[in-house]
């Protein structure tokens, strides 16, 4: 399967259908960008401390529980979520996978790709925002039995990056739309070419 990231140009201008080198970037940002705090729940889901005390569910996590399961696959979920950003960029973004039923080897609709994705970057960014300005506050990171010191630190810190995703991932998508809809016109000119030439 064709990796379009391979055929970008020193001078980072790609050709028709291919996208930049900085585009490639801001993707590759967006996926990572649900890591650090998907790493730093494996981490509680693992039993190690992460500054929690008292009745708080995270002060002792107990490997293996309800919970601890809970954190394990939400820190997947989200991680598969940021990896759907590379598709913007990437072949099987464009064309569905051939072993896909039904679907396979046929080209990604733009009216199916684009909303989705803005819809995620938008949500994503309004909860980010949500969840900065709501962070410091007494029923969160203010509550006594909250992370203090280092601990406060590192979790805000595995936290952070979640603010630049939405962004990150309205970016790329508005290049996606408009590098679909450049090479469609490019190809509706071709075959507008090729039509005359054999008139």
């Amino acid at each position: 399967m064709l990796d379009t990231t391979r055929h970008i140009t020193p001078n980072a201008t790609a050709a028709p259908g291919v996208p930049p080198r900085w585009v490639v970037r801001a993707a590759r940002l967006a996926a990572l960008a649900p890591l650090p705090s998907g790493l730093w729940r494996l981490a509680a889901a693992f039993g190690v401390p992460v500054g929690f005390t008292g009745a708080n569910a995270l002060a002792d996590v107990t490997p293996g529980s309800f919970f601890s399961l809970y954190m394990i696959g939400l820190s997947l979920f989200t991680e598969a979520l940021g990896l759907l950003a590379l598709g913007l960029v990437q072949r099987w973004g464009e064309v569905f996978w051939s072993w896909l039923p039904l679907i396979g080897g046929r080209r990604v609709p733009t009216w199916f790709a684009v909303p989705l994705a803005g819809a995620g970057a938008l949500a994503l960014t309004v909860l980010a925002i949500l969840g900065a300005f709501g962070w410091n506050q007494p029923d969160t990171m203010a509550d006594p039995e909250a992370p203090k010191g280092v601990a406060y630190l590192v979790m805000t810190a595995c936290y952070a990056p979640l603010l630049v995703w939405g962004p990150l991932l309205a970016v790329v998508t508005a290049h996606y739309w408009l590098r679909r809809r450049r090479t469609a016109r490019l190809h509706s000119a071709a075959r507008a070419a090729r039509g005359r030439a054999g008139a």
